[in-house]
């Protein structure tokens, strides 16, 4: 499929060709993004059903995974619909502002799923090294505050990127070479200087992330200090088995998120290569995050057995 490579002023429409130099087979490669996005939509619905009725998870670290179980369902109504629509329909326009607000949708959402996991890992800390006081810290007051805290946070910061895309009128091309309107790629089609975009996405992507992830290490060697400190052996094992779930979707998140952005920026990856990583990096986490906390939760593997095996 060929587009002119004009130069366009405030254009009304863009194309997402999906995955260039796989375009003959984005149809099959949309039947696993379907599952991941399946078993995210399922898994995470789940969980917000499972917390607010199962007393026992009334819990800090709960209502955070409720939290994040939203987040996570918002991330993937965000792409999925339109990213299948490109894969199954070769459906490839979308309206410009629309694209802006997708962008938008994402990257916040991106930042709220961040932020959430730092606060999971200061419930841990203060859990772990200051078991006494933890109920007294993590009230019901204070848990609103840090959702709200972390959802202005994400959507202040992200809600500049379309605003100052918005002010660029002169694209070299509309053809977005993703599946989805990620900031840089939509950037990458200016024909402006588009210097104080960058800039500022570097800058919202290190405030959100870079920030999120040295206070997640930095709970963590507090809570490794005092998890070592403990005498018994059963103790140490029981205090670090109520992080493992955490630690987990941690990594899964950080690890695919700065190799994304990095070779984004700074590699020298193929472009399939990249916008695959990126679409598993923003599709895998809400996937297995479920997975991950069901496992190591009881409760939630107990309403597991009831809904699905009570009947056998």
């Amino acid at each position: 499929m060929g587009y002119d490579n004009l130069s366009y002023l405030n254009p009304r429409t863009v194309i997402l060709i999906g995955i260039p130099g796989l375009e003959h087979v984005q149809f099959w490669i949309g039947f696993p993004f379907f599952v991941v996005c399946l078993v995210a939509l399922l898994g995470n619905l789940f969980l917000l059903v499972i917390i607010p009725t199962e007393r026992s998870l009334h819990q800090p670290m709960y209502i955070f995974l409720a939290v994040l179980a939203a987040t996570d369902l918002g991330l993937c109504l965000a792409i999925a619909p339109k990213m299948l629509a490109i894969f199954w329909f070769s459906s490839c326009s979308m309206a410009f502002d629309a694209c802006l607000t997708q962008l938008f949708f994402i990257h916040a959402l991106q930042g709220m799923e961040s932020g959430i996991l730092l606060a999971m890992a200061f419930d841990r800390y203060v859990a772990i090294c200051h078991p006494l006081r933890h109920t007294s810290i993590l009230t019901p007051l204070f848990l609103l505050r840090v959702v709200l805290m972390v959802a202005v946070r994400a959507t202040v910061l992200v809600g500049i990127l379309p605003i100052l895309l918005k002010r660029l009128q002169w694209f070299h091309s509309v053809v977005i070479v993703h599946s989805y309107c990620e900031h840089m790629a939509v950037v990458k089609l200016a024909a402006e200087d588009v210097h104080i975009n960058k800039s500022y996405g570097l800058f919202v992507a290190f405030a959100i992330l870079g920030f999120d992830m040295i206070f997640v290490f930095i709970s963590y060697i507090l809570i490794f200090q005092a998890v070592f400190r403990l005498p018994q052996k059963e103790a140490r094992s029981k205090a670090f088995n109520t992080c493992t779930a955490h630690i987990v979707v941690f990594l899964e998140f950080y690890i695919l998120a700065f190799f994304s952005f990095f070779s984004h920026r700074f590699g020298h990856v193929s472009p399939y290569v990249h916008i695959l990583l990126s679409t598993i990096y923003l599709l895998l986490p809400p996937a297995l995050n479920p997975i991950v906390y069901g496992v190591k939760t009881k409760e939630i593997r107990r309403w597991v057995v009831q809904i699905f095996f009570s009947e056998l």
